[in-house]
């Protein structure tokens, strides 16, 4: 039997989406090299709303050359290089209406 992996909760005092957003990429920027972090299943939520949650990673897998860095619900085809002008402004789309999670 496979033990169980813990979430850590990690509350801010930021009050926008694009904010945290751009919280939750520097996170993954400066600590994705640490093994025991699975920065693909980040999401989101607001305070009093943590049942609807916002993905904000892909991660789709890409056949053994890692999963993908760009952002949910991205344009395009997925790729392991952080496309910088993918986290501009406006990010993530449809910012109000939490995304599933989804596969590429």
């Amino acid at each position: 039997m496979t033990a169980s992996r813990w979430i850590i909760h990690l509350p801010t005092t930021l009050t926008s989406l694009d904010e945290v957003t751009a919280l939750a990429v520097a996170l993954r920027d400066s600590l994705g090299q640490l093994s025991v972090l699975d920065f693909g299943e980040t999401t989101l939520s607001e305070e009093d709303a943590q049942f609807l949650r916002t993905r904000v990673f892909c991660d789709a897998k890409l056949g053994g050359v890692g999963r993908c860095r760009r952002p949910d619900a991205h344009d395009g085809p997925c790729a392991t290089v952080i496309d910088s002008g993918s986290w501009e402004s406006g990010y993530p789309p449809h910012a109000d209406t939490p995304t599933s999670l989804k596969t590429c």
